[in-house]
């Protein structure tokens, strides 16, 4: 059962990376990776809020909630094999300060937002 649930929120997980991205490239300029940047940001401040907010939403469900939005579709929606290729492809395109900045704000906005989701905000 456990499978199933990881296996169907990662297939939600990955037609939703797949809509965003074509929605965020529409409407911003493609010279910088913005999808991806958006999709990681966001799917770690919900990775923090559904590990600390899923339990109190569905007590008598025990882990499933988790295993379908947690682990299946945040895993899936989120993508560390694209954020890492494209840093790859500016430095070799010698956008050297751009790869630099997009590695660092994916890092630390990623971190910050997890924690956010994670803990609120602070006070």
């Amino acid at each position: 059962m456990n499978w199933l649930l990881i296996g169907i929120g990662g297939m939600i997980g990955a037609v939703l990376r797949y809509q965003v991205s074509r929605f965020v490239n529409r409407h911003v300029d493609i010279a910088f990776p913005y999808p991806t940047l958006f999709v990681n940001l966001t799917g770690a401040f919900l990775l923090g809020w559904f590990t600390r907010d899923l339990h109190t939403y569905f007590p008598t469900l025990g882990s499933a909630p988790f295993l379908l939005l947690g682990v299946g579709l945040c895993g899936a929606y989120t993508t560390f094999s694209t954020f890492s290729y494209e840093a790859v492809m500016m430095f070799r395109e010698h956008r050297e300060w751009t790869a630099l900045f997009y590695v660092v704000l994916s890092c630390v906005g990623g971190f910050a937002l997890s924690a956010i989701g994670l803990y609120g905000l602070p006070k």
